[in-house]
């Protein structure tokens, strides 16, 4: 009777707290580019970057017209130009051109520069929220989607943070 008992525990009541303990583990997963993108700090992060961008880009095209305007001149009076005078406009042009390479490598690297800032900000912010939601619901793992194959959506946490993070963070401050 008694190897009965232990056999009718091991058989019932075992898996029954197995699975209980395995539910009570049960990793979440938090899709951190969509918290990055959709939130509203982020949002408004990307797009004041985006114009800023736009705007920088739309004055690079203006040079680039004009130092294209001024590349016909100079073809245009090669042969009225001593060569000298023809040598010398032409070296003060690649210069103009090398200068606008140069500027707008270096506003790609800024803005780059500022997106990286405002990821980090935004990380910064976001850890002690998860870290706080996580024991208000008594959860022990939280997995970035990127590192999933696939999963139930019930186990997804991104809105939850999304409008937690909303909440407490409005904007960032990029300048």
């Amino acid at each position: 009777m008694k190897k009965f008992k232990k056999i009718f525990l091991i058989i019932v009541i075992l898996p029954l707290l197995t699975t209980a303990f395995a539910f009570a583990d049960t990793p979440y997963y938090i899709d951190f580019s969509k918290v990055l993108n959709e939130s509203k700090a982020g949002k408004g992060a990307q797009d004041f970057l985006k114009k800023k961008f736009e705007n920088e880009n739309k004055k690079f095209v203006k040079e680039e017209e004009a130092l294209k305007k001024e590349e016909t001149e100079i073809i245009s009076q090669k042969k009225l130009i001593t060569n000298e005078e023809y040598q010398k406009k032409v070296e003060a042009l690649r210069k103009k051109v090398a200068s606008l390479q140069k500027r707008k490598q270096d506003l790609i690297k800024n803005i780059a520069n500022l997106r990286a800032k405002a990821r980090t900000d935004l990380l910064k912010t976001l850890n002690p929220i998860i870290k706080k939601y996580m024991e208000e619901n008594k959860i022990r793992i939280v997995l970035d989607r990127k590192s999933i194959l696939l999963g139930d959506v019930k186990l997804d946490i991104t809105p939850q943070i999304i409008e937690i993070l909303n909440k407490e963070l409005k904007s960032l401050k990029l300048n």
